[in-house]
């Protein structure tokens, strides 16, 4: 916030902005729990595709030169350590397969999304803290009872309510946000705000790795759910008792009354611009890049693991890289598209969602490549480069549909992208065993399906913005001509600057992720 803007800040919004940016990593945190867990989880509540790996019983001494890499159980149980003549493999559960990508994507993303629709209705409705506390604690709750499972069908019905619940929290929270901060600082706290995205997904690997490796009690990856879950339930009531519901700046009585009266007819307007070739490009175009954010987050802590890498070497460097590199990404190229290219139109927006992504793709690719270190730090220059995608996306959609439907449109390409870009990872186990059946071992098969589906898909995000752009001017034209113009006033019609509006929707967006 600039200088200028502190007199407008009072020191209870400030606390109130805390207050909802630790909901924000709690969100974030418990979502992403699962990935860094699986593969300790599988093993134990017995799910997912099997593979050959060493038993961790044995010593570093014992192992010696053997490399658990047999293709069936019965070569894998007979490998032998020429040190001392043991049985150093295993045929174990490795995290990995169909089963694991249904509950950390579709069981997830599917209720997530559709439960967001409602949720949007009822932030302009009815207390906000109110409910924002309850769908905290119950999230919170589902992340605890996740320590307690002991089949694959109650990880489903939890991943299930989870979904249900974190979908609470960034409509609530942006609209308190809203009403907590005028419009001249309004921006710059939802910036702060969208900072628990990275804060929480780096921590959920300190976590995960960290407090399963320590074993408490015995009981390994259940304790990363019992302590991501209990601070959920403490904070949702901390948020009953010390949050006030501010009297609402937003809507009247009567507008309020009346969107609800036409929620049909306004959900039409919001949709009529995407049947134009450049909101449909451009919703394609941030799915395909939205699916390689998916795929990576949920086979990040397997496809380390596959390398070699340790629950702890893998905490120490992605308990950082994410929140450094994703923070500085989501900044910069909020600069570039407000600051470099606001005076040259859309299509020097798009040239830079074409590049970054372009210039990321190495990256990426570096990072399936090189082994440790060298792998970690290409995920530095990947996450910086890579994640400029998501505000630029949104500045250019905001350019393609009328003023008074901004809101509703981002909330729908939200929608699209979360629910085409989330059921992506599902394509990772079929790929990955058509490369074994090619020949492959089981973790060269996951480290190539990676090389198309996560490295690839920045490539094929960036030549879908490509073909985007060829269509953009005669839409802004038919913008410019109001020809979406809808027949009646909304209530999102209020005359704000088109920066502020810019950052609530973002917010409103939860870029968690898929960000990644």
């Amino acid at each position: 916030m600039g200088c200028c803007d502190v007199k407008d800040v009072r020191p209870y919004s400030v606390f109130v902005l805390v207050l909802l940016l630790l909901a924000y990593l709690l969100n974030q945190l418990d979502r992403y729990m699962l990935a860094i867990t699986v593969k300790p989880m599988a093993q134990d509540v017995h799910f997912g595709d099997h593979d050959c790996m060493v038993n961790t019983s044995f010593t570093d001494v014992e192992v010696g030169e053997v490399k658990c890499n047999a293709k069936n159980e019965t070569s894998c149980v007979s490998t032998l350590s020429i040190n001392t003549s043991l049985q150093v493999c295993k045929w174990d559960y490795d995290g990995q397969g169909f089963e694991y990508q249904i509950v950390a994507g579709p069981a997830f993303t599917a209720i997530y999304t559709f439960t967001g629709i409602f949720i949007a209705f009822a932030a302009d409705v009815f207390n906000r803290k109110l409910l924002l506390a309850i769908c905290l604690m119950f999230w919170s709750l589902m992340t605890l009872l996740t320590g307690f499972i002991n089949s694959y069908w109650q990880l489903v019905i939890l991943r299930f309510g989870l979904g249900m619940g974190e979908a609470g929290c960034t409509p609530f929270a942006t609209s308190l946000i809203s009403d907590y901060f005028s419009e001249s600082t309004r921006g710059s706290a939802l910036g702060l705000y969208n900072w628990g995205i990275y804060m929480g997904y780096s921590l959920s690997y300190a976590v995960g790795n960290f407090i399963t490796a320590a074993n408490i009690n015995n009981q390994g990856w259940r304790w990363s759910f019992f302590i991501s879950g209990i601070p959920g339930l403490v904070l949702g009531i901390v948020i009953l008792l010390a949050v006030k519901e501010p009297e609402r700046k937003t809507k009247s009585e009567k507008e309020k009354s009346g969107s609800r009266k036409n929620v049909l007819k306004r959900l039409g307007t919001i949709l009529k611009p995407f049947c134009s070739p450049s909101l449909l490009l451009l919703c394609f175009a941030g799915s395909v890049r939205n699916a390689a954010g998916y795929v990576w987050a949920y086979n990040t802590q397997p496809f380390f693991s596959s390398t070699g890498q340790t629950a702890e070497q893998i905490g120490t460097f992605m308990s950082w890289i994410p929140l450094v590199g994703g923070s500085i990404g989501v900044v910069l190229g909020g600069f570039i598209s407000d600051r470099i290219v606001q005076r040259r139109g859309l299509y020097a927006r798009v040239i830079v969602l074409v590049l970054s992504q372009l210039l990321a793709a190495p990256f990426a690719a570096g990072t399936l490549l090189f082994s440790a270190p060298w792998g970690y730090i290409c995920q530095i220059p990947t996450y910086i480069i890579g994640e400029m995608w998501v505000g630029v996306t949104l500045a250019v959609l905001v350019e393609l549909v009328p003023t008074s439907i901004r809101t509703g449109a981002v909330a729908v390409y939200l929608f699209i992208i979360t629910n085409i870009g989330g059921t992506v990872p599902l394509a990772v186990p079929p790929l990955q065993q058509s490369f074994v059946d090619l020949g492959y071992t089981k973790n060269e098969s996951l480290k190539d399906a990676l090389y198309i589906l996560y490295s690839g898909m920045y490539v094929g995000g960036s030549a879908m913005f490509l073909v985007t752009m060829l269509v953009l001017k005669r839409d802004q034209r038919r913008v410019k001509e109001n020809e979406y113009k809808t027949e009646e006033p909304s209530p999102d019609t209020e005359k704000k600057p088109d920066n502020v509006q810019l950052s609530s929707v973002t917010s409103a967006g939860d870029k968690e992720r898929e960000r990644f």
